[in-house]
């Protein structure tokens, strides 16, 4: 008697997971659904929405989960809005710019909070310095046992503080202007960067860019826990805005990243993605036919 040799197991390819950037606005948000107050749902509206056994299964626009809802009590419309009538959130590559411009904007303005603050403390500090400077003196003089005479010279923190107090009242202006100016910088970076405009990453690009070379020297010449980190996160802010922004033409400029955003984000993106096509079953080809009737 023939011996028939088991089949082997099916091993399935082994993959690496892919980190979906959409995943944290609907779990942030909530999920982006439509027709769920809709009165019938047809075989055209199969992309987005669809009725199984009394259930309706409707796709988030946004990061493709299908979540089963009850038909509506009381409809308020009677149809799916048409393709036209529906903006589509940001998916894929797209979302991920969204979120980490947005997480840059937030960085800028927390800059320029603090920046707008220190000018209006030297600009405080410069109107009323010689009686200020006159309340350090006495107290330094009390605290080193000094009545009468020159103070000693300090260094460090305290010879930084003593050069503050003595300092040209007219080099404090400056100071508090051009502080003033680097917060207003950093204020447009923020709100461009937030509404995601394509010049707020360029002028981001190069603001960040020219305080780059001080950056470094203040980094070698005494480094530190924060000098390390501020400007681990200036290389990878100027990294992302040139390779992954495409900025100054690179790897294709903006013209690749509109093509990009609409391959991934427009109704053939969403058509491409249905269960009937990536399952690859006749029922897909069916179904793609019958729409584009």
């Amino acid at each position: 008697m023939a011996v028939i040799a088991p089949k082997p197991f099916y091993h399935p390819a082994r993959y690496l997971p892919r980190f979906h950037w959409e995943l944290l606005a609907c779990g942030a948000r909530g999920h982006v659904l439509v027709g769920t107050d809709v009165r019938q749902v047809t075989e055209q509206d199969g992309v987005i929405v669809r009725e199984i056994d009394g259930v309706r299964w409707h796709r988030c626009l946004r990061c493709d989960a299908w979540v089963p809802l009850a038909p509506p009590v009381a409809p308020e419309r009677d149809r799916v809005p048409a393709h036209a009538e529906i903006e589509l959130p940001p998916r894929g590559r797209a979302m991920r710019d969204l979120i980490v411009l947005r997480l840059i904007a937030i960085d800028r303005f927390v800059h320029f909070v603090v920046l707008a603050a220190l000018a209006g403390a030297v600009l405080v500090f410069a109107n009323d310095q010689a009686h200020l400077r006159r309340l350090y003196d006495t107290a330094l003089r009390a605290i080193e046992g000094v009545n009468n005479g020159p103070l000693p010279r300090h260094h460090g923190l305290l010879g930084e503080v003593d050069r503050l107090f003595h300092a040209d009242s007219n080099t404090l202006y400056l100071i508090a202007g051009g502080l003033g100016l680097y917060a207003l910088v950093e204020g447009v970076e923020a709100v461009g960067l937030w509404l995601m405009k394509r010049w707020a990453e360029y002028l981001t690009f190069i603001a960040t860019g020219a305080l780059l070379p001080y950056e470094l020297s203040e980094l070698v010449s005494g480094p530190s826990v924060l000098k390390v980190g501020a400007t681990v996160i200036n290389l990878a802010v100027l990294g992302y805005l040139l390779f992954s922004k495409r900025l100054f033409g690179v790897r294709g400029g903006v013209a690749e990243e509109e093509r990009i955003r609409y391959s991934e984000c427009g109704w053939d993106a969403l058509e491409r993605s249905t269960p009937e096509l990536i399952a690859g079953g006749a029922g897909g080809g069916r179904l793609r036919r019958h729409r584009q009737r």
